[in-house]
């Protein structure tokens, strides 16, 4: 059995593909494994913010393509790059365990963590979600907008005269350079993006094959995290052009949602927490969505 997996050409996506292959070989010595490079509208253009060129799904639809026209068997995303809903005839199979979700911070030479910062600090991000939070906590900070693979951006740091960038955790453990972290943010200052750290693994609707060899792999606690996180995704209806963020922990046999949600501006930013069971974990996304945009439609900052 030959398996061609479909993947972006980033030193970051090619990683996360060839752990997944590593993954399911380990598991099924027997198969075979190709890996195509495709190249998707957010890698072609780079010089506008996420924002300006669309919504989510620039990462993925022309790999989406390749699965639907059966040029791929398997492709592998990260969770955080997929919109809310599917295109039919696709769907997600099982998801292996999850990396570090956190968002973290590289700084210039010399600095620890964000207490460390002067004032007026710049950072760089390209994420709303990561500015208007940073800001919150320290209203003080510069924010430069950034784009870019890991590389480019810890470049930026030098290039730009930036004191330091956020990127997330996970493609940096990823990656191999967890030495130049400098600081983990915690989730209650940082909420982050839904099912940061986890890898999406998309196949063809009625692929009972692949899927049962996909499965091999499949985490039930990251499973249920990430439903309860793109549970919240899906019922506020996210995009890249608002704050949006969800974090999942499991705390004995109930799992604990956090919230985020705000306007484009920043000047509005509801957050909430809600406990669910671990049997409902969409359900608890959703009920905690409702919650959300109930307060945030009342928001009197």
């Amino acid at each position: 059995m030959k398996v061609v997996v479909g993947t972006r050409g980033s030193k970051l996506a090619l990683t996360q593909t060839n752990w997944v292959i590593d993954q399911l070989k380990e598991r099924n010595p027997q198969v075979e494994f190709e890996v195509k490079i495709i190249k998707t509208k957010g890698d072609l253009i780079q010089h506008l913010s996420l924002d300006k060129i669309g919504d989510k799904g620039l990462f993925v639809k022309e790999i989406e393509q390749q699965l639907l026209d059966k040029e791929i068997d398997i492709a592998v995303h990260s969770m955080k790059d997929m919109p809310s809903t599917l295109p039919a005839g696709l769907r997600f199979a099982g998801t292996p365990e999850r990396e570090d979700p956190r968002d973290v911070l590289i700084l210039k030479e010399g600095y620890k963590n964000i207490d460390d910062l002067p004032r007026g600090a710049k950072i760089g991000t390209g994420s709303k979600r990561r500015k208007y939070q940073l800001l919150k906590y320290r209203p003080d900070l510069e924010i430069v907008p950034i784009r870019g693979n890991i590389d480019t951006r810890i470049q930026k740091i030098k290039d730009e005269n930036l004191d330091g960038i956020v990127l997330a955790a996970a493609g940096m453990i990823r990656a191999g350079m967890t030495e130049q972290i400098s600081y983990y943010f915690p989730v209650d200052l940082m909420v982050p993006a839904p099912a940061q750290g986890a890898l999406a693994i998309e196949i063809r609707e009625n692929d009972l094959e692949i899927e049962s060899l996909v499965n091999s792999i499949k985490d039930e606690v990251t499973q249920a995290r990430v439903a309860a996180e793109r549970g919240f995704l899906i019922g506020v209806n996210g995009s890249c052009h608002v704050p949006m963020g969800a974090y999942c922990e499991i705390v004995g046999d109930q799992l604990k949602l956090t919230g985020l949600y705000g306007n484009e501006e920043g000047s509005k930013l509801v957050i909430k927490t809600l406990e669910g069971s671990i049997e409902s974990p969409i359900d608890l996304g959703v009920e905690l969505a409702q919650l959300v945009l109930k307060e945030y439609e009342n928001y009197e900052g």
